[in-house]
């Protein structure tokens, strides 16, 4: 199942976990706990605008894999033109929103003693120009990906992934002012569309499609039926994945976020594997249902047992050398507290690996109304639980409502797997969607 891809997208997640490795505990002796957790929140708010492109990133890959070698082969450069202008404009209402709440002092929001407030709002509204730039690279990397073009998209995500830890580390060597890390980030998201953009391009010309698209009605409309449900989706789900650590700020300290980001970064980052699969899954299974549905079965099948053997190890081994793999990599600027942070989010990480691939399969078939009301409905009780356990149990409270979100999230994602089956939407046998949880 396209190994070569799978490997590329290992290379293009794993590489910069190397360069964060040998970095983040020297930026965090560098610019102090307060800091970090400022550029934490950077990185969660730069993560959190690939939602703008309101589902039209996944709706372009799904429309271009269908497209691909069928009759309306041509309708391609449209879709593209189409999807761009589109995300144009949602990530330009993010920036404004991000500048608007920087100057009316959203950031009083996260208690700081040591960063001064003119630091921070400068911080904020350069992230801002980040959200457009985000947002437009979302529909170029979905045409990447319909064309399994994942060589190219992992060399750019090696040199993210570089800027991510490397340049605030660099930058960090000579100022410890916020807004001097947080323009690295900046900078190497105008870089990363600028690549591809051009990427995007080239895969077009080689299948002939040389032509400037235009924009179309019709295009948008079809692009956000299918994005419309995932846009919802997309909000939902990065507020989730990210919350977490914007409560710990809230509720307790930026230095707690610190104490919380670094364990929760080292276990999460073991999901490298499940998205190097679920990845390139996602446009081979949308093109085999339409050529091959039975192979679409096989190979869901296949790589659910493979990601859920795999995934079973690696975090039952990462739960037992938590102590001495954060001690050994940070040392002693870290409590006990973030090793039971780091030890909890291993079970979450495992119902997580598992859902990832039943979302993939929704998504395949175009069922993104069913996990969007998923992610909705969980909202509320994930931000109530937050709240509660972050009060009564500090960081380790985070960490138990995220376990208790990825625990309900993977079950209620296998429920709609067989409520689909049952109706008949699609031809998976009971061994495809009994997966790990009979």
């Amino acid at each position: 199942m396209h190994f070569r891809n799978i490997l590329w997208n290992l290379a293009g997640l794993g590489l910069p976990l190397l360069i964060a490795a040998l970095t983040v505990p020297k930026l965090l002796t560098l610019i102090g706990p307060e800091r970090f957790g400022f550029l934490a929140l950077a990185w969660g708010l730069i993560g959190y605008a690939g939602a703008l492109d309101l589902g039209i990133g996944r709706a372009i890959t799904q429309r271009i894999s269908v497209l691909r070698g069928g009759a309306d082969n041509e309708q391609i450069p449209d879709v593209v033109a189409t999807a761009v202008r589109i995300t144009l404009v949602t990530g330009g209402v993010g920036m404004v929103l991000i500048v608007i709440a920087a100057l009316s002092g959203a950031y009083r929001l996260i208690h700081a003693d040591m960063v001064p407030a003119a630091e921070i709002e400068l911080s904020m509204l350069l992230l801002g120009l980040a959200l457009p730039m985000q947002a437009i690279s979302a529909s170029y990397r979905g045409v990447n990906e319909a064309y399994l073009n994942f060589k190219s998209i992992n060399i750019l995500r090696l040199f993210l992934g570089a800027a991510n830890f490397g340049a605030p580390f660099l930058v960090a060597l000579y100022t410890n002012q916020v807004h001097w890390l947080v323009a690295t980030l900046v900078l190497s998201r105008c870089l990363a569309l600028v690549f591809y953009r051009r990427c995007a391009h080239h895969c077009m010309v080689k299948e002939g499609h040389i032509r400037r698209g235009n924009y179309g009605k019709q295009f948008a409309r079809s692009l956000l039926q299918f994005g419309g449900w995932f846009t919802l989706s997309s909000m939902v789900s990065p507020f989730l994945v990210q919350a977490d650590r914007f409560f710990v700020g809230a509720l307790i300290s930026a230095s707690a976020v610190t104490l919380y980001v670094i364990p929760y970064e080292v276990t999460v980052q073991t999901l490298l594997f499940v998205g190097a699969v679920t990845t390139v899954a996602f446009p081979v299974i949308t093109h085999l249902i339409h050529s091959a549905p039975q192979q679409a079965a096989a190979t869901f099948q296949l790589w659910l047992y493979r990601v859920t053997g795999l995934m079973l190890m690696l975090m039952a081994v990462l739960a037992w050398v938590m102590p001495y793999l954060l001690h050994l990599w940070i040392g002693p600027q870290l409590t006990e507290a973030s090793v039971r942070v780091g030890q909890i989010l291993c079970i979450g990480v495992f119902f997580n690996a598992i859902g990832a691939m039943y979302f993939a399969l929704l998504h395949a078939y175009g069922k993104t109304k069913m996990t969007a009301m998923l992610h909705l409905a969980e909202l509320p009780f994930f931000i109530a639980a937050l709240y509660v356990l972050i009060s009564h149990y500090g960081v380790a409270g985070a960490a138990i409502a995220w376990v208790l979100r990825m625990a309900v999230d993977t079950l209620a994602l296998v429920v709609m797997a067989r409520i689909i089956k049952q109706q008949k939407f699609i031809g998976l046998g009971e061994s495809t969607l009994r997966g790990t949880h009979e």
